[in-house]
């Protein structure tokens, strides 16, 4: 399987050129999908100068294995937003992104969501509001491989 080992520089730039694009929505609540979206998360918050950062869990993927079983928990009171940027590191499938936007919208219909991803595959079942590129390959992220 090709590799694409994706590191903190490449990071950086990207985060800022996702803080541009996101900038001119405005969203007044950050929801990061645990565990891709939590560096981005973090960076844009602080960009952003906003502590209305969220995280909800799901799972669908054990290392690089997809899962037959969707997971999606922790979601948080959303109740007091009117515009949310979902955040997560890849548009892989979409099965996921999806599955959470939907869940999003079923329990909170007068909130406007947005999806935000630094990668993003041409074939995703949902193509997010603000991207950075198109996944090279499988992605080893510097926040899941440099910490072992």
């Amino acid at each position: 399987m090709d590799k694409y080992y994706y590191g903190y520089e490449e990071f950086l730039q990207d985060i800022r050129s996702l803080h541009k694009q996101i900038r001119e929505y405005q969203p007044d609540t950050l929801l990061a999908i645990a565990r891709g979206g939590l560096t981005m998360g973090h960076f844009l918050a602080n960009a952003m100068d906003t502590r209305r950062l969220f995280a909800l869990n799901s799972i669908h993927y054990e290392g690089n294995r997809k899962l037959d079983t969707l997971e999606i928990f922790n979601i948080p009171d959303l109740s007091d937003a009117k515009k949310v940027l979902l955040l997560d590191d890849i548009a892989d499938s979409g099965e996921t992104l999806l599955a959470v936007l939907h869940r999003l919208e079923e329990l909170y219909p007068e909130v406007e969501f947005k999806v935000a991803t630094l990668f993003y595959k041409p074939d995703s079942l949902i193509q997010p509001d603000f991207m950075i590129k198109e996944a090279p390959a499988w992605i080893d992220f510097f926040w899941e491989i440099d910490p072992l």
